[in-house]
């Protein structure tokens, strides 16, 4: 399943027929896009729900001591670059980076979270939450049962 995640790319064959245009301008565009960094890659959505190996997922919400002169760009970085990390965002409220992580079970996530970034000089805390159950992906209902129920009503 990963190669899916590292490899996803949609056919600019495909591309061009949306777009009305030829192949070769989806092909020069894409990489005009990839050049200046603008289009970093594909997410295939795939879905969890189906009887297929899971890897275990989390949600890390960490409290950092901003630097002198780097304030929380550093320490974002050097939590980015680890492998487990998926994603990490600075956020606003009541901590300052919410980080998700990937792993192959429940102690390899705990292990990341325990040995690895709660260590981090200038980490103050960790909230972790594992998901257990995806509904919705990327604007996608994972669920066919669910898509056939109503959306809830809107009171006033």
């Amino acid at each position: 399943m990963s190669i899916l995640h590292e490899t996803a790319d949609p056919r600019p064959e495909r591309l061009a027929k949306i777009l009305g245009c030829s192949v070769e301008d989806v092909e020069n565009e894409l990489e005009e896009l990839r050049k200046n960094k603008t289009l970093l890659g594909w997410v295939p959505i795939l879905n969890s729900n189906l009887n297929t190996p899971e890897l275990v997922r989390a949600v890390i919400e960490v409290k950092i001591s901003p630097e002198r002169e780097g304030g929380f760009n550093r320490m974002a970085m050097r939590i980015s670059k680890f492998d487990e990390v998926e994603s990490c965002y600075l956020m606003s409220g009541g901590y300052d980076l919410l980080v998700f992580v990937t792993g192959e079970n429940l102690k390899s996530v705990a292990s990341f979270v325990s040995e690895r970034l709660a260590t981090i000089q200038g980490v103050l805390s960790t909230a972790t939450h594992f998901l257990l159950r995806p509904y919705k992906d990327h604007g996608h209902i994972l669920d066919d049962k669910i898509e056939h129920l109503e959306k809830p009503s809107v009171s006033p």
